[in-house]
C-alpha cells in the first residue's frame, strides 16, 4: 500500500491557495421558520447535535426535515481528530438526566429513527458505552416503535465496553473508518485502524441481527488504492452499509483540504463497493455518517434483503 507523508505547513498554505473549487454545485445553508423551531427546542432541552457542533453542511436541510443527530456525553471530545469541529477538553460529569431529555426531545420532534453520537470520553471509566445504553433505553421506553441507531467512539475496544453496546436495542451500529490507514497518524492520531475495525466486527459477532454501518471521507490526501483496500477490510469485518463523502474544512485550524472528488469517482466507488458484496453504498459528496428515517429505512430493507439471500 502506497503511503503519503503529511503536507509541511508552507505547502499547506500554498495548496489552500491553489485547490481547485468542487466539481459540483455547493449546499447553499437556509435558515427557516422550521429549522428556528428545532433549534428552540433543542435549546429547551439542554441538548447537543453534531449537526451544529461539527458544523455539517447538511444541517438546514435535517432539521427542516425534522431530523438530527444527538450528541451526547458533553461538549469536549478526549481526542484531537484533524477533521473535526468539536472542541478537543477535558469532559464534563455524564448528565444523569440527559436520557430522559433526549427520549423527549425525540418524541416532541416525531422521530421514526433517532441517531445518536458522543464526544470520545476517554476519561470515563466505561469511556461512555453506560450512558449510551441508557440513552437508548430512554427513547425505547418513551417511543416503543422508533428505531434507534447509534455511531460510537472506538472504546479502544474494550471487550466490556462492546457487551454493553451489544445490549442496546439497535437497529444500526455505526462505527467510522474515517480515512485511510497511512493518513490515520496525521487526522486521527489517537486512533488505530486495526482497532476500528475490531470495533464494527465485535459489535457484528455479539449482534448479527443488528446491521453494521461505517463510512470515511475523500479528499484528505488518499489514493484510489488505498481507498478500494480500506473497503475490502470493512466488508471482511462484516460492515452492512457504507458511505462515502467529501471532506470539507469546518475551521481553519483543520485539515485542509487536499482535493475535491468529482461525481464520477463517486460512482465509481459506489459500484466497487457493491460488487464487494455492501448490501448497500451512499457515495456522494454531500453523503454524511448519519441520515434520516427516510434512508434508514431503505438502508435496513436493504440489509434485511441482502441477508435473505
Amino acid at each position: 500500500m502506497d503511503h503519503k507523508p503529511p503536507t509541511p505547513p508552507d505547502a499547506k498554505r500554498e495548496r489552500r491557495a491553489t485547490v481547485a473549487r468542487p466539481p459540483w454545485p455547493m449546499k447553499r445553508l437556509q435558515f427557516t421558520e422550521e429549522v428556528h423551531d428545532i433549534k428552540r427546542l433543542l435549546r429547551a432541552q439542554k441538548l447537543r447535535t453534531v449537526c451544529e457542533d461539527a458544523r455539517c453542511p447538511n444541517i438546514s436541510e435535517c432539521f427542516s426535515r425534522r431530523e438530527a443527530t444527538f450528541m451526547i456525553l458533553g461538549k469536549h471530545c478526549t481526542r484531537s481528530c484533524a477533521f473535526c469541529a468539536i472542541p478537543t477538553g477535558r469532559g464534563e460529569p455524564p448528565d444523569p438526566e440527559e436520557p430522559r431529555r433526549l427520549a423527549a426531545a425525540a418524541q416532541a420532534l416525531g422521530l421514526s429513527h433517532v441517531v445518536i453520537t458522543s464526544v470520545a470520553r476517554d476519561d470515563l471509566p466505561d469511556e461512555g458505552a453506560g450512558h449510551f445504553k441508557a440513552v437508548v433505553d430512554a427513547i425505547r421506553e418513551r417511543s416503543p416503535s422508533t428505531t434507534v441507531e447509534i455511531l460510537t467512539p472506538d472504546f479502544h475496544a474494550r471487550d466490556d465496553c462492546l457487551d454493553v453496546i451489544a445490549r442496546c436495542d439497535l437497529a444500526i451500529f455505526n462505527h467510522n473508518m474515517e480515512t485511510v490507514p497511512s493518513l490515520y497518524r496525521a487526522i486521527r492520531p489517537q486512533a488505530k485502524y486495526d482497532r476500528s475495525l475490531q470495533v464494527l466486527a465485535g459489535v457484528k459477532a455479539r449482534r448479527p441481527d443488528v446491521a453494521t454501518k461505517s463510512g470515511f471521507m475523500l479528499g484528505l490526501g488518499e489514493s484510489d488504492r488505498e481507498v478500494l483496500d480500506v473497503m475490502r477490510d470493512m466488508r471482511d469485518a462484516g460492515v452492512d452499509i457504507l458511505t462515502i463523502g467529501q471532506y470539507m474544512q469546518p475551521r481553519k485550524r483543520n485539515a485542509d483540504v487536499d482535493s475535491y472528488a468529482t461525481l464520477e469517482r463517486f460512482d465509481a466507488l459506489r459500484e466497487a463497493g457493491e460488487e464487494l458484496g455492501f448490501p448497500l453504498v451512499l457515495s456522494a459528496p454531500y453523503v454524511r455518517s448519519s441520515f434520516g428515517a427516510a434512508e434508514a429505512k431503505r438502508a435496513l430493507e436493504q440489509v434485511q434483503r441482502h441477508t435473505a439471500h
